[in-house]
């Protein structure tokens, strides 16, 4: 059975350091038979919030870069958390947080901007406007891979539960989640979310985040993790930078798929039109 593998990383404001952290990883993904590594959201940048724009990238630029060169060097595929990405000079606007595929000779595969941007105030944390800096996403994005077809996602997505039975729907069989969720909501929300995504669809889940903390007022939860389609938790890093792999196994996924079909009793079209008394 194919393999996978999930990182957890600490990231800064400083890219070099990232990078190389991201580096060590994937060599290690790599070292240990993963066919595929999954790196969190903002891998290669976290800063302060009015550094963001300066931050984002071209296409062409280096974080992209270095995913193309590492999948290539260890042949294998990465899925790359997210860069911010902007589409023109850094005064053209708002950048997307961009996830990108990569495959085991450097060639990018897929592409998915977050749709659902995280505006919110947590209670007794902090208040968060991601819309103010970061453009959302239109598009749905799964890609065939060597251990199934993957569904993309990030971090805030993970509460649009129709976001992923689409996916499902259109052929995905595991799910993508690279997050930085924050330590305020982690505890309560983040493994129940997790592990329902998975239930509901039948699908692996893949959650690479980020853990402690990035730079002044900004700490993430951590506690990346692999679900199974049954929703069992299968491999776990917890309080720090760290990898964990788990094995795909497709058939027992399709014997599920067949004995619980919940895909084929959807009847999502039927619950548009509610109806208020």
């Amino acid at each position: 059975m194919p393999k996978i593998a999930v990182a957890q990383l600490c990231s800064t404001p400083d890219k070099i350091h990232n990078y190389a952290c991201a580096e060590h990883y994937v060599a290690e993904a790599a070292k240990a038979g993963a066919r595929l590594i999954a790196l969190p959201e903002n891998w290669a940048y976290i800063g302060p919030e009015e550094a963001k724009q300066g931050a984002a990238e071209p296409q062409d630029g280096p974080s992209f870069a270095l995913l193309s060169q590492l999948a290539r060097r260890h042949r294998i595929w990465i899925l790359g958390g997210t860069v911010l990405r902007r589409s023109g000079s850094v005064e053209e606007g708002r950048p997307t947080n961009h996830c990108t595929v990569w495959d085991d000779q450097g060639v990018c595969r897929a592409a998915y901007d977050k749709i659902h941007l995280f505006d919110a105030a947590i209670p007794g944390g902090a208040v968060f406007q991601e819309s103010a800096r970061i453009q959302p996403g239109i598009q749905p994005v799964i890609v065939d891979t060597p251990v199934g077809c993957l569904g993309l996602s990030v971090c805030y997505d993970l509460r649009f539960a129709w976001l992923y039975r689409a996916m499902a729907h259109a052929g995905a069989t595991l799910f993508a989640v690279p997050s930085a969720f924050t330590r305020r909501t982690g505890p309560l929300h983040w493994e129940p979310l997790l592990r329902a995504r998975a239930i509901e669809n039948l699908a692996y889940v893949l959650a690479p985040g980020q853990v402690g903390e990035h730079c002044e007022g900004r700490r993430s939860y951590g506690h990346s993790m692999v679900v199974e389609p049954f929703g069992a938790v299968v491999a776990r890093v917890v309080d720090e930078p760290g990898l964990c792999l788990a094995e795909v196994d497709p058939e027992r996924l399709n014997r599920l798929r067949a004995q619980l079909p919940v895909q084929d009793h959807d009847r999502f079209e039927s619950c548009l039109g509610v109806k208020r008394t």
